[in-house]
Order: C-alpha cells, then structure tokens, then sequence
C-alpha cells in the first residue's frame, strides 16, 4: 500500500532536521475504518476578504471621544497655566510696590532726622567762616558733615550757579554787565537735598544781565565836559 505524506513540509530542512510523515489516508489500514475527519483532512479555511476601510463621508468626523477628552483636559491645563501665571505678575507687582514704598518710607525718616540737623551744620558753616572752628570741635564737625554725606546729602548754593528758581529763594537783585543770564552771586544760606527731596532752599542773591551802554557817535565830548572847558 502507497503511504501518502506531505513532502513540503520537508522542504528546505537540514540534513540534522528530522523527516515529519503525516498519514493522510481516509481509512485505517490497522482497523480498516473510515478515519474521521482530523485537522490533517480538513477543507482550508476559505481565505477572509481584505476589509475595505472607507474614509469618512461629507459631514463626519474623524476624531474620537478619547481624542476629545484629551482636548478638554489641556484646555482646562492652558486655563490653569494662564492664572496662575497671572497671579505670579500680580505677587511680583506686590512685592516691588512694597518694597518701593518701605524704601520710600525709610528715606523720609532719613530726611526728617537730617532736617533737623541743617541749623547745626548752619552753625559749624559760620563757625568756620569766622575762624573758630578749630582743634576738637573741627574734627567733631568733619566728621559729623561727612557722615551726613554718605547717608545721601548734598548741599547746593554756591556763587557762579545759575540761578534756579525750584532750589534757589532770591532776596536781592542786581544787574551786571559780567554775567550773560540770571546768575547767582551771592549765597546767605546754603540750600539742601536729600536724595530727590529738597530739604531748603538756598537764599541768594541774584545778578541779571545788562546791557552795556553804547559808545558816543564821533568821539564827541559829553555836554557836561563841554560845559566845564568853556567855563574855564
């Protein structure tokens, strides 16, 4: 009796591989019976048809639920994300306001301390103006002077300025040739400033510009001159 095997599936082995025999014959040549039928007998599975996948007619969309979901939730992170980059401007608007108005508050008790201090430095001016500040009471007064300096004051008024209405308080006027503009010439008091703030202003005195007067036409004498040599 012929043997019927499958000789593909012994294609291509090794020569080490070992030879697969599958018996495909209906009827049992032990028991003489019809052998049901097994997988070796059964019809092939009929090849499924590629599916067709269709795009999406006129009106449909192509997003899911899962994508929508997914859409809300970084809308909702963008929101989040904007307010609390808002409130970080606004706590950093906050702090700079504070410490702009602590720093404010600290340079007017600076300058109301050394405000009660100019009639003192008035005092050591005059002093040494006239020669009497001398020995410990200079050294007192230099370094009194100095340290007012470094805490943020300045003096203002000196002769040779010109003259600014907004630091400088005229009490006299004059009026020169010299000067080519409203100029200072004379100081009374020296003013002040501490920081931004004008603590006094200076008391000056004030030279205008005038015009100096034309010469006479010809070289003549005046009348006066004239007057004279006649009657001598």
């Amino acid at each position: 009796m012929t043997h019927s095997y499958d000789e593909s599936e012994n294609q291509g082995r090794g020569p080490e591989e070992p030879v697969v025999v599958r018996d495909r014959r209906r009827v049992d040549p032990q028991t003489g019976q019809v052998r049901p039928p097994g997988p070796a007998h059964a019809a092939p599975e009929p090849e499924e048809a590629p599916v067709e996948h269709a795009g999406p007619s006129l009106g449909d969309t192509i997003m899911d639920d899962a994508v929508s979901v997914v859409s809300d939730v970084e809308k909702e992170l963008a929101e989040r994300t904007a307010d609390l980059q808002r409130l970080q401007a606004e706590y950093a608007n906050y702090r700079k306001r504070v410490e702009r108005d602590r720093e404010a508050v600290v340079i007017g008790a600076k300058a109301t301390v050394v405000n009660d201090l100019l009639p003192l430095l008035d005092d050591l001016e005059r002093a040494e103006q006239h020669g009497d500040l001398t020995g410990a009471f200079k050294a007192v007064g230099e370094k009194l002077v100095s340290g007012l300096q470094r805490a943020g004051l300045e003096s203002f008024g000196a002769e040779g300025e010109p003259f600014d209405p907004s630091v400088h308080e005229a009490v006299q006027h004059n009026t020169s040739p010299d000067v080519a503009g409203p100029t200072v010439t004379v100081v009374m008091r020296r003013g002040y400033r501490f920081g931004d703030r004008v603590l006094r202003a200076a008391l000056v005195g004030v030279t205008d510009h005038e015009p100096a007067a034309a010469p006479s036409v010809g070289g003549e004498a005046p009348l006066d001159g004239g007057a004279d040599e006649q009657q001598q």
